[in-house]
């Protein structure tokens, strides 16, 4: 017997409207939870497999981490399905993903390329600054998501980076809410894909972190409890709003807000998640946001974080039970809880009267009605094993990624014109593949024997304790003593080419001033910065975000407040171009 929520020809509410009665309060319960799994069928996060978390609890959105073959991940996909289809109410999985498609290596927050094409971070395209490349770059992404069956992009990520210690600034467009809002909308365009509206071909997005997780006091990350607190001396808090009023307008569809509490401002003071004038009162009444929102990860129950005891962020209702977490959340205005898998509390809570079941059933059918659209219910169900192995990574894909590696590079200085660099120079190489460095120049080992150098750089940071943090890059952005000292005696030594891996906005003052020259990279692979330097590909770049001369500077500046510096290393915009060749 077919069901009319199983008819492809009736409308979305129509099929929502007959779904939901039929499901049971634990089936609905299942629906509104969101937890991590891996890309195979092994215990996860919550220390049971997706199939036992699926038919155990009811839940069928699942946030994939790490990665194997295109091949691997697509079978797991239709396996999960399979399980899915055969379930009582054959409701489909969704699977969600952190971004996937550059160089950061942080299982909290992105994963690394690996078989997907490689591109900048997000602030490499927006160093770029070209609406067009962003539509292209999600466009790739929504495709080769498609093939292995990953149909919700946890992302754009669209916090304003006006702190510049803060360990998340890689994953946004910087510090300028204009740029970000012009290319964020280009970015869900580009995941909805052709046809304008959310479709079986499109990735949703969910878009983070409202209501802008930017301004973080000491620019700590409130993953942790020394982080938890957002502050707004400057009195910038609705210039922060600015990108995401853009997406809704673009027709963003999900939201998640951050974990952080805003402390000076007329809202509560309790973590946004559980924040009824954020999520309610403002993203939903005032700004007119209908979709889902989804609560970033752990703010329930306390769990086992790679191996480590981590507390559940509730900041604010630290005192609040698990159960009495899910009212705030729910009553909040929140539709889907992250990281958890607790949905016998949802249902008790519905049985004993304290969530009206209406409420949940609100959620439902926004979660409900997102798969439909998706055409998870019909066409959309599986993938093709095959097809997945001949899209992702795709040599077109590739070439893509890797041409915007090398446009995104931003040239900071050049002293007496020195690139684009000419003929086979006797090259010292630090942090750079000598294998690559190769094929551009003759190597030596001894910087005192080169014509000139090249050395790479990673912004620095203080490394903190426990696994899961050490992730998180956060702190001084200045390199100690001793480090520094070495980097300049390899400066006074021999001509050096700096390129700097700009996660945050390093403080590089003595750098800038003894090296022949210095690039920003965000997110470039060695042959990409190779081809810059030698003339191959032009840099194209230009800074996102000022670059403090001090951490001093960096100390009195106010965590909301964009481009602050009067007299910056260099400015918001700043990125030269190689003068015209004769």
């Amino acid at each position: 017997m077919t069901h009319p929520y199983q008819d492809p020809a009736r409308s979305v509410p129509e099929r929502v409207a007959d779904l939901l009665p039929r499901m049971t309060v634990q089936e609905k319960a299942g629906l509104v939870f969101h937890h991590a799994i891996g890309p195979a069928p092994q215990a996860a996060p919550a220390g049971r497999t997706a199939e036992q978390m699926l038919s155990e609890s009811g839940m069928t959105h699942f946030n994939v981490l790490g990665a194997a073959s295109p091949r691997e991940m697509a079978a797991f996909h239709n396996r999960l399905q399979e399980h899915a289809a055969n379930t009582r109410l054959g409701i489909p999985v969704t699977l969600s993903t952190d971004p996937r498609h550059a160089f950061t290596d942080n299982p909290g927050t992105a994963m690394m390329a690996g078989p997907f094409s490689q591109w900048p971070e997000t602030l490499g395209l927006a160093a770029v600054g070209d609406a067009e490349l962003v539509r292209r770059y999600a466009d790739t992404v929504r495709r080769e998501y498609l093939a292995v069956g990953l149909r919700v992009a946890l992302h754009p990520q669209i916090d304003l980076a006006t702190e510049p210690r803060w360990a998340r600034i890689s994953g946004t467009f910087g510090e300028d809410a204009d740029l970000t809002s012009h290319l964020v909308a280009a970015y869900i365009e580009g995941l909805r894909g052709p046809g304008g509206a959310l479709g079986p071909d499109s990735v949703a997005a969910m878009v983070k972190h409202f209501p802008g997780g930017g301004p973080q006091k000491d620019g700590e990350d409130p993953h942790f409890p020394y982080g938890k607190e957002q502050v707004y001396p400057g009195g910038f808090f609705d210039y922060h709003l600015k990108p995401f009023e853009a997406a809704i307008a673009a027709g963003a569809t999900q939201m998640m807000p951050y974990y952080g509490k805003p402390v000076g401002t007329d809202h509560e003071e309790v973590g946004f998640g559980f924040n009824k004038d954020i999520i309610t009162g403002l993203l939903r009444d005032k700004l007119g946001f209908d979709g889902i929102v989804c609560t970033d990860w752990g703010l329930v129950t306390d769990q086992l974080v790679m191996g480590e005891p981590h507390l559940a962020r509730a900041w604010g209702v630290e005192d609040l039970t698990p159960a009495e977490r899910i009212l705030r959340i729910f009553y909040a205005g929140a539709d889907q809880i992250g990281g958890e898998s607790c949905s016998e509390l949802v249902a008790d809570l519905v049985r004993h009267g304290q969530l009206e079941e209406s409420r949940l059933d609100a959620s439902a059918a926004r979660l409900l009605a997102e798969k439909f659209r998706l055409g998870l219910f019909d066409q959309r169900r599986y993938v093709d094993v095959d097809a997945a192995e001949a899209v992702v990574g795709r040599t077109d894909f590739r070439a893509a990624g890797q041409a915007a590696q090398r446009r995104g590079l931003t040239l900071l200085k050049n002293g007496d014109a020195l690139l684009p660099l000419t003929g086979t120079p006797r090259l010292y190489v630090e942090g750079v593949d000598p294998a690559v460095a190769a094929e551009y120049a003759s190597l030596v080992a001894d910087p005192a024997d080169a014509d000139l150098a090249v050395l790479r750089l990673a912004t620095p940071y203080e490394p903190r304790p426990g696994l899961f943090e050490s992730f998180f890059h956060a702190g001084r952005l200045d390199f100690d003593e001793d480090l520094l000292k070495e980097i300049l005696t390899l400066l006074d030594t021999v001509p050096t080419v700096v390129a700097v891996h700009l996660e945050r906005p390093a403080v590089i003052p003595e750098i800038a001033d003894r090296c022949a020259a210095l690039l920003a990279a965000f997110g470039a692979g060695d042959r990409a910065l190779l081809d810059v330097l030698f003339g191959r590909a032009e840099p194209r770049g230009r800074l996102p975000f000022q670059l403090p001369r001090s951490m001093a500077e960096v100390r009195a500046g106010r965590p909301d407040v964009p481009q602050e510096s009067r007299d910056p290393l260099f400015a918001f915009g700043h990125g030269l171009r190689y003068a015209p060749r004769h």
